[in-house]
């Protein structure tokens, strides 16, 4: 059975041991590159991305549905404002065809190694929706990809599968890449 927790002082060292077992999550990414320069640069070392993360977690500004089995963090669901994840994926057909930003952004999941498969991002989608409800609710935005008709590696779905965000009740808004839509939902 499965249950949420944010992401915060408290759960950082969660968080970090499952980021730390499973490689620093893509090379070393540390789920820093939506937040942009204010985590750390591209070049930069998964040492200084770690730092920047838990600096960030500790000041408040790094939000994500943690998803526990047991006392085990086994995955995650990174949420937060356009301000504070200032980059998306395809960002250019994003902002070519926005009207106006989000209160909130979905950007990125992670299932740790023996999970994928399992429902752990449907769970944290489900927790950041909660958490996102406790923040003030609002629109949120994310930019899964539509698998529909093709084969993904559940690895490379870090933004999410556009049917799983479909099943929780967002809707379509645009196609911004050829396989990555923005979805939105009003959470109040």
């Amino acid at each position: 059975m499965y249950e949420t927790r944010a992401l915060d002082e408290t759960t950082w060292t969660d968080f970090a041991h499952l980021v730390e077992v499973n490689n620093g999550v893509w090379g070393g990414c540390w789920c820093t590159w939506y937040h942009g320069k204010d985590a750390s640069a591209d070049g930069d070392s998964p040492a200084l991305k770690r730092k920047a993360k838990e600096c960030l977690v500790r000041q408040g500004r790094a939000h994500a549905s943690l998803v526990f089995e047991g006392e085990d963090c086994v995955g995650w669901c990174q949420f937060g404002s356009p301000e504070e994840l200032p980059r998306i994926h395809n960002q250019r057909a994003y902002l070519a065809t926005a009207s106006m930003l989000p209160d909130w952004r979905i950007t990125c999941f992670f299932s740790g190694k023996g999970h994928r498969g399992n429902g752990v991002a449907s769970v944290a989608l489900e927790g950041a929706i909660e958490q996102i409800k406790t923040l003030g609710g609002g629109c949120v935005e994310a930019f899964p990809e539509n698998t529909e008709g093709r084969k993904v590696s559940a690895a490379f779905l870090f933004n999410g599968a556009l049917s799983m965000f479909e099943r929780h009740g967002f809707k379509r808004s645009r196609q911004i890449g050829k396989h990555r839509w923005v979805v939105t939902k009003t959470v109040t």
